[in-house]
């Protein structure tokens, strides 16, 4: 159950919002104004299954697809293709290359990709290449999302300054906490720079936590919260609620409005530092 989205610089507004009494989105000057729906990931594979599992989460009502790429060019190519040819043209599809491409395969397999109307595209080369990404985003006629290389405001400012991105994904297991996330959103807003909030593999509560974040401010308009979809059980009371269609419900009560289960929490292995 340990995020670092619950480290001490979140933790603060967490016990401060509830003790004001306000939902945590209210707490940091958001409100529900928008409507919060998350994408669902194909894993990296087959051409054939990734087009399969594609189309079964289409069926499921997803607004939008979110494709793991960054394994040979020409192969991620054919895999984009076939998703395609699978679900037809209208669901956007987002893909996410990891850092996996060089510079070169990057702008050839953007390039290459420009006619499958990708919405964006994740990290395309290494963030220790981050000086090239501004070649990347000039080259590509795909926009691209910093990841990898934006972990908090200080890779923010760096990355804006250089003209390298088009849009940035915001974690806060990568920032270290809300503190620091909203000086990430003070820079985009101020760039015209567009957000997406992801996630790693937490739980619902600490989704909990991206959501209220999330309706802090009108720039962050992709929501990438679909892993604890993923999760075998689910130890948390309250937090956010999947509805059809990737529609994600925002508590309203007091902080988080989410707590671990305490049965739950009682069978979980302890340890004592």
């Amino acid at each position: 159950m340990a995020t670092a989205a619950l480290k001490v610089l979140s933790i603060w507004r967490f016990i401060a919002s509830q003790h004001a009494g306000q939902p945590l989105y209210q707490f940091l000057g958001g409100d529900i104004n928008k409507t919060i729906t998350t994408d669902y990931t194909v894993s990296i594979g087959e051409p054939a299954k990734m087009a399969t599992d594609a189309l079964q989460i289409q069926r499921e009502g997803y607004p939008a697809i979110k494709i793991k790429v960054g394994k040979h060019g020409p192969t991620d190519v054919l895999r984009i293709k076939a998703i395609r040819e699978a679900v037809g043209n209208q669901i956007p599809l987002r893909i996410d290359a990891n850092q996996g491409w060089s510079i070169e395969e990057a702008i050839t397999t953007l390039n290459a990709l420009s006619q499958y109307n990708i919405q964006h595209c994740e990290e395309p080369i290494p963030r220790w290449a981050f000086m090239q990404l501004p070649r990347v985003k000039k080259e590509s006629p795909i926009p691209i999302m910093s990841d990898e290389s934006c972990g908090d405001e200080h890779d923010a400012e760096r990355l804006i300054s250089l003209g390298a991105c088009d849009y940035m994904n915001i974690k806060l297991g990568k920032s270290g906490g809300i503190f620091k996330a909203l000086k990430m959103v003070k820079l985009a807003e101020a760039a015209n720079i567009h957000l997406q909030v992801g996630a790693f593999m937490e739980s619902r509560l600490a989704m909990t936590a991206f959501a209220h974040f999330s309706l802090c401010s009108p720039s962050i308009e992709h929501y990438d919260f679909d892993t604890s979809l993923m999760f075998s059980e689910d130890p948390v009371n309250g937090g956010i609620i999947y509805e059809k269609n990737g529609v994600i419900h925002v508590p309203t009560a007091p902080g988080l409005g989410a707590t671990v289960d305490e049965a739950q929490l009682a069978k979980m292995e302890k340890a004592i530092i």
